[in-house]
């Protein structure tokens, strides 16, 4: 924020000052006050945010709605239990990809090498569709729920376009390259994600870049998010070549939530470490 301006001091002009400078204190009478002349400068040249900011305070208030702001003293567990969403947001991030394996594998045919691909995506998508209805109908926050059917439509609509059932899972390859790209990249340019978010839950901004310790911890948390979206795309894009939609829904249920919790919960014990609570 910009220096504010300092009011003229009218004493100090010399006595013998001409009738035209003596008129200058009455001008400035007229004119705003100290208080005035200080704040208006300020009010017009305060800084906009820059971009670390922006995007420090949407990951924060993203951070905050899946309760994971560390100001509040919650358990680890609750915390893990509130990123996943309790028992509903389990089911709505397992049950249609669950649906879609089971009809899929129950459905192959051993000799076209394929399952009835129509069918269950029909089911896998209808079942995301009913989630959402639900929420809406109780009016609760549906955004994930209508984000996950969304997701599930396009990966339907490509694999029905395409007649191959380990189309559907394209969408999910792209957003682990983007999440991963994108944790990766944040830490080797010195702007860790996860650093960004913390700072603007417990309001110190990017005053963590000057604490070393907080640098290094922030680091290898991102490090550690970027490897477990590019592990998925280690792990599962072979499969998808091969043709293995079986063993690529499995997968792909193993290294979801069961591999995002943990990683929730050692972040969370690494910030709080960071920010002990002050004693009551």
């Amino acid at each position: 924020m910009s220096d504010s301006a300092r009011a003229d001091d009218s004493s100090s002009e010399p006595a013998t000052s001409p009738p035209a400078e003596a008129a200058a204190p009455n001008e400035r009478a007229v004119g705003p006050s100290g208080a005035e002349a200080d704040a208006a400068p300020e009010a017009a040249t305060e800084a906009p945010a820059s971009a670390s900011e922006v995007l420090g305070a949407a990951l924060g208030d993203a951070a905050r709605r899946a309760g994971l702001d560390p100001a509040e003293g919650k358990s680890t567990g609750h915390v893990v239990w509130s990123a996943m969403g309790g028992w509903r947001g389990i089911l709505e991030s397992v049950l249609p990809g669950l649906v879609f394996l089971v009809t899929w594998t129950a459905t192959y045919d051993p000799e076209s090498r394929s399952g009835n691909l129509l069918l269950s995506l029909g089911l896998s998508v209808g079942l995301a569709a009913v989630f959402t209805a639900v929420r809406l109908i109780q009016r609760q926050s549906a955004s994930a729920a209508i984000g996950g059917l969304i997701a599930a439509a396009a990966a339907a609509g490509l694999s029905l376009w395409t007649g191959r059932g380990e189309d559907s899972f394209i969408p999910g390859f792209l957003t682990n390259t983007i999440y991963g790209t994108a944790f990766i990249v944040s830490a080797l340019i010195g702007w860790p994600l996860i650093g960004l978010a913390v700072g603007f839950l417990m309001g110190e901004g990017t005053a963590w870049r000057a604490d070393r310790r907080k640098r290094r911890v922030f680091f290898w948390l991102s490090l550690a998010w970027g490897a477990l979206f590019a592990l998925r795309l280690i792990v599962q894009v072979p499969l998808y070549f091969a043709g293995d939609v079986t063993a690529l829904g499995t997968l792909k249920l193993v290294m979801g939530l069961p591999l995002f919790a943990p990683l929730v919960a050692v972040t969370w014990l690494a910030v709080r470490a960071l920010y002990p609570r002050a004693p009551k």
